[in-house]
């Protein structure tokens, strides 16, 4: 039997009469008797076949001992489907095929869980052991498709915009640029191990300085780091860089790539260009560099407000030059004390010693820091915070930091279970000013925020001796719904600042060589100035979709970083190893 002329998705009323193949797979069985309707899936879509004992008792029987999701070829005849048969869910719901031949191409084990039923949610677990399966399903395939679309939106963009796409390595030399490096041994050279890239960071970096101006690449990249809910091993960014940039040319490109994305996905037309504001402004108004503005509640600093009050947990914490911030929680104030209790957990949660509810109700001001405070300090507050009657006033005290960060992550919390996200909303929008260098949580030691090789403010420069930490650098970030999607700076070019750099580092000239010495090289022989940016690609998807991020990657690892699929990380045959010169030694606590 000839295997396809058409797939399960192609046929229309203008087919009617027409002698077809199709080939796909069983989704649903439906014997009425003496009719039997099965219907055929791709990933193109259904189409209804129709056996009739009357007509072919042989084929009756064959079709009937069919099951789902058995792979099949169909020959047969479109035919129109009476008026009330018509199905307007499915783009072929006008016809059928009246089967005259039906040839079985695979048998299919009982699935483990229904390919065909959306309504039925496996665990993760078992959705991931079964990825080929899971991917069958249409609710995956239309992820997959919209991937592609982006994909060639992307591509089509940059070319246009005069980028050209060159590919750079995937064994590279290690240079560690925050996450650990995954290793790979060459056999050649015994002793000595390629990097896989975290990023093409450096390679961008040496193209803009051997001239070909405008680069990018859609490129797989990868960080040996603790997974969390929108990380993985193993990811997609678009990856740019262009020369002699400033930062509007940087912003149009990535906005009108944006604003093509969002209309060919939801036909949304974005407003541009987009709003800009600075990492100090956000951290201070919602306690993260990536905020979620798709609903209000900003933080609001009391603490000069509340620097008399003589309430003891809010004293000692101000004398110890912390802070005191609050947030309004609009119309919640008949909240109970249970439901208060909840917030206050949700608190903890987010590293917060405790919080503070004073209550804006119709019999007066209610909660243990109201008591603490006059009625001109109550008064200045709620202004402060655009409260009124009706509304929860949530306050927090203790470490500055700490209480920003905290009180930001309640802010989501409450955005996300009191329902004030709005799904098809677009929050998006511009970080600026990023700090050039924190603090190493573990040392102390100074690090960089974003990467080593991130320009910074000319006005900032005697900043570097006297006090590196309010150095602000040329970094920015995309948020959008509250997931940062793309990232970028405008570089280092000149090889004795990026060294100056790499010291305050704690990276001395010999390291520097060591690391990154081609790089250094490569900036005296005429290097431009440059920058560029890089989009989150899966993290993209997921805003689009409202997924996860192993819901966007075709083959996902888990929070273990393990793929359950295929079973690796895996143990290698012995023999492999000692082509490498590699002998395994256990963990010190491994039994």
């Amino acid at each position: 039997m000839r295997r396809r002329t058409h797939t399960c998705g192609e046929l229309r009323a203008h087919d009617a009469g027409k002698q077809v193949f199709l080939s796909g797979w069983v989704a649903r069985i439906r014997d009425h008797g003496g009719l039997l309707f099965l219907d055929l899936r791709d990933r193109y879509g259904k189409t209804q076949v129709v056996i009739r004992p009357e007509e072919d008792s042989v084929l009756y029987e064959k079709a009937s001992g069919l099951h789902g999701e058995w792979v099949i070829s169909v020959e047969g005849e479109v035919a129109l489907r009476p008026p009330g048969a018509v199905n307007r869910q499915i783009s072929t719901g006008e016809v059928e095929v009246h089967a005259r031949d039906i040839e079985v191409l695979n048998q299919c084990l009982p699935p483990p869980f229904p390919v065909e039923e959306e309504e039925i949610h496996p665990s993760e677990e078992m959705r991931l052991r079964y990825r080929y399966l899971d991917l069958r399903r249409s609710e995956m395939q239309e992820i997959f498709a919209l991937r592609h679309r982006v994909y060639g939106i992307a591509r089509e963009h940059l070319t246009t915009h005069g980028f050209l796409e060159i590919e750079t390595p995937f064994l590279v030399k290690s240079t560690p640029e925050g996450a650990r490096d995954y290793l790979v041994p060459s056999r050649v050279h015994p002793g000595k191990f390629y990097a896989l890239p975290q990023s093409p960071q450096i390679y961008k970096q040496i193209l803009m300085v051997a001239g070909f101006d405008r680069y990018f690449q859609i490129v797989r990249c990868f960080r040996d780091e603790d997974l969390r809910s929108d990380r993985q091993p193993e990811f997609t960014q678009v990856d740019v860089e262009l020369s002699f940039p400033d930062i509007d040319t940087i912003f149009g490109i990535a906005e009108s790539l944006f604003c093509k994305i969002f209309k060919a996905a939801w036909d949304v037309d974005l407003p541009s260009p987009f709003p800009r504001f600075t990492y100090s402004e956000v951290m201070a108004k919602y306690g993260t560099d990536k905020p979620d503005l798709r609903f209000g509640m900003p933080l609001v600093d009391v603490t000069e407000d509340l620097r008399d009050t003589d309430f003891r947990i809010v004293k000692e914490a101000l004398e110890k030059d912390g802070a005191a911030r609050g947030i309004c929680v609009k119309g919640e104030a008949g909240r109970t004390r249970k439901q208060i209790a909840d917030f206050e957990e949700a608190a903890k949660n987010a590293g917060l010693g405790g919080i503070l509810p004073v209550k804006l109700t119709t019999e007066g001001v209610q909660g243990a820091l109201a008591q603490h405070l006059s009625e001109a300090t109550l008064r200045t507050i709620t202004e402060r915070m655009g409260a009124q009657q009706g509304d929860l006033l949530l306050f927090a005290v203790g470490a500055r930091e700490e209480t920003q960060k905290g009180l930001g992550a309640l802010r989501l919390h409450l955005g996300e279970t009191l329902g004030l996200i709005q799904p098809q909303s677009i929050s998006i929008f511009w970080v600026t000013e990023f700090p050039l260098f924190e603090k190493d949580p573990v040392t102390g030691d100074l690090a960089s925020a974003h990467h080593p090789f991130t320009g910074f403010f000319d006005e900032d420069i005697a900043l570097l001796d006297t006090n590196p930490l309010a150095v602000r650098s040329h970094a920015y970030d995309m948020v959008v719904n509250g997931s940062e999607v793309l990232s970028g700076s405008i570089r280092i070019s000149n090889p004795e600042v990026q060294r100056r750099i790499f010291s305050l580092l704690g990276i001395n000239d010999e390291e520097a060589t060591r690391r990154f010495g081609f790089l250094l090289e490569a900036l005296r022989y005429g290097a431009p100035l440059m920058g560029g940016f890089a989009v989150g690609f899966d993290r993209v998807i997921m805003v689009l979709t409202g997924k996860s991020i192993r819901d966007v990657i075709a083959f996902p690892k888990t929070l273990l970083a393990a793929s359950l699929m295929d079973g690796c990380p895996s143990e290698v045959d012995e023999k492999l190893l000692k082509d490498l010169y590699i002998q395994f030694v256990p963990p010190p606590d491994a039994k």
